[in-house]
């Protein structure tokens, strides 16, 4: 297991990689080109400054979260061709300096979706929270708005100002394509980039829907067990994997997430672990990792990654708000800190029983 951390850069992020190097048992990270629109083709010699910038503060580079899907793949228009080319040159691009993970999501117009960003909890931490009753009375737009006023003054991946400006754009895009035309599309886009993944052993690693189930209407194709199996089929390259994401299948409690890790032996090449509390159906919010802390059997997932023999990067996942940081929500430095070393905690003693 890699302990790894997603940075999103000097110019967007509060934590510096120096902190980031002191953790103990941190030696990767996560990191992209924030500034690439979805669908360009990267640059070859930002690739290796944002490399070479990670490796000189004493980290390896293990993955890119995210090479973003350009609109035009997930709902297949007749562009879409152009920009898979572009994915593909992207990739080709990583591999030759040695980047064998791209982690990327598939779900149309909102790459992730919470109704509070900053919710009190007892302890007076703030956490990211969501609530399907308020997703059913609110406009899209008006959401925006609101993600947009508690963000900190941070740009959130996702929802990046110029992309909501285009709600109503996107939302018209995806009104005919269905569960099946998505699937498809993404089986398509798939089986385009498997050549150049062989050939430079570079990993496409498909993020949970967040959460597993639609919103505002939108189609969503990576939700549970077996529909991760059936992508695992349909693309059946070894290279064709999944970014596991408890957070996001545990936003749905009937998802058995240690199950659903033994499932996919050979077929996760990268882990995103924290913790969730539910307090009713279609609510929740993101706890610390510890597991009394919220609903789920840390221990079970972890020992399962063993079980199955992962050895790939893991990252604390979306950390509280605590002791007066002020940060992106969900990605301060001192609860993912706190969150890397009960992963790590759990792992050694599993591995030495």
């Amino acid at each position: 297991m890699k302990m790894s951390f997603r940075w999103f850069g000097e110019t967007h992020d509060s934590v510096k990689l120096w902190q980031i190097r002191q953790i103990p048992g941190m030696v990767g990270i996560i990191t992209t080109l924030y500034d690439t629109a979805p669908g360009d083709e990267w640059d070859l010699d930002a690739i290796r400054a944002m490399k070479k910038q990670v490796n000189d503060a004493g980290l390896d580079l293990l993955g890119i979260e995210s090479v973003n899907v350009h609109d035009a793949i997930k709902a297949g228009t007749p562009d879409r061709d152009r920009y898979i080319q572009n994915y593909v040159q992207t990739i080709r691009k990583l591999g030759s300096e040695g980047i064998r993970l791209v982690c990327y999501n598939f779900m149309p117009v909102f790459d992730w979706t919470r109704t509070e960003l900053a919710k009190v909890r007892p302890d007076g931490s703030t956490t990211m929270a969501y609530d399907q009753r308020k997703i059913d009375g609110i406009d899209p737009a008006e959401m925006f708005r609101q993600v947009d006023s508690d963000s900190n003054g941070f740009v959130l991946p996702g929802w990046e100002p110029e992309r909501m400006a285009r709600v109503k754009e996107l939302f018209e895009l995806y009104r005919h394509v269905s569960e099946q035309q998505l699937f498809d599309n993404l089986v398509y886009f798939l089986n385009a980039l498997m050549p150049v993944c062989d050939e430079y052993d570079v990993n496409m690693a498909i993020h949970i829907d967040d959460p597993c189930w639609s919103v505002f209407g939108l189609p969503r194709v990576i939700t549970c067990r077996e529909q991760l199996l059936r992508l695992m089929d349909a693309v059946p390259n070894p290279h064709n994997g999944v970014t596991l994401c408890t957070g996001s299948l545990s936003s749905n409690p009937q998802n058995d997430i240690p199950a659903i890790i033994r499932s996919l032996k050979g077929r996760i090449h990268f882990a995103h672990v924290r913790n969730t509390k539910h307090t009713a159906p279609g609510v929740f919010e993101e706890s610390a990792h510890y597991a009394a802390d919220g609903s789920l059997d840390m221990y079970a997932i972890v020992k399962a990654l063993v079980d199955i023999g992962f050895e790939g990067p893991v990252r604390p996942d979306h950390g509280r708000a605590i002791w007066g940081e002020v940060s992106m929500p969900g990605y301060g430095l001192y609860d993912r800190a706190l969150g890397s070393q009960y992963i790590l905690g759990l792992y050694d003693a599993i591995k030495r029983q």
